[in-house]
């Protein structure tokens, strides 16, 4: 299944990227933007600080990170809800977080009324296999590069 425009999940995963940078102060290693006819995913990867990850080792440190994280985007998420507004042109709305500590990921998915299941698979795909668009780190962060 292709992704419905390429360019528009290439604009949200920049505006992912900003927001991740502005709220937490790291960026994250990568990002994919699946979207779906009534639903964007956004998944970052290695979107953790060194502190989150060693906090996550045991599991009460783990469920701290996931609960820290879901509060953050509860208290955040209406910039990135307008930006994915502008960039698509259609209103956001539900959204949700979900931590991954042990990888370091952070999924974050934006539906109209429908249930979003998502799976971290335990390593990447190769290239074609997947649909979305996922843009690295270093590139979003110096565009010119």
């Amino acid at each position: 299944m292709e992704s419905p425009n390429p360019a528009l999940a290439k604009q949200i995963a920049r505006a992912a990227y900003d927001f991740e940078q502005r709220r937490t102060g790291t960026v994250p290693k990568s990002i994919t933007v699946v979207l779906g006819e009534s639903t964007v995913v956004i998944t970052m990867h290695a979107a953790l600080s060194r502190a989150e990850l060693a906090l996550a080792k045991s599991p009460g440190g783990a469920a701290q990170v996931q609960e820290f994280h879901r509060q953050l985007f509860d208290n955040s998420a209406e910039s990135l809800r307008h930006e994915i507004k502008r960039i698509t042109g259609v209103d956001v709305r539900e959204a949700a977080v979900e931590v991954e500590p042990a990888g370091g990921s952070i999924v974050k998915a934006f539906a109209t009324g429908t249930v979003v299941e998502v799976f971290l698979l335990a390593e990447g795909l190769a290239g074609g296999m997947w649909s979305g668009t996922e843009v690295e780190a270093a590139s979003t962060a110096h565009p010119a590069h």
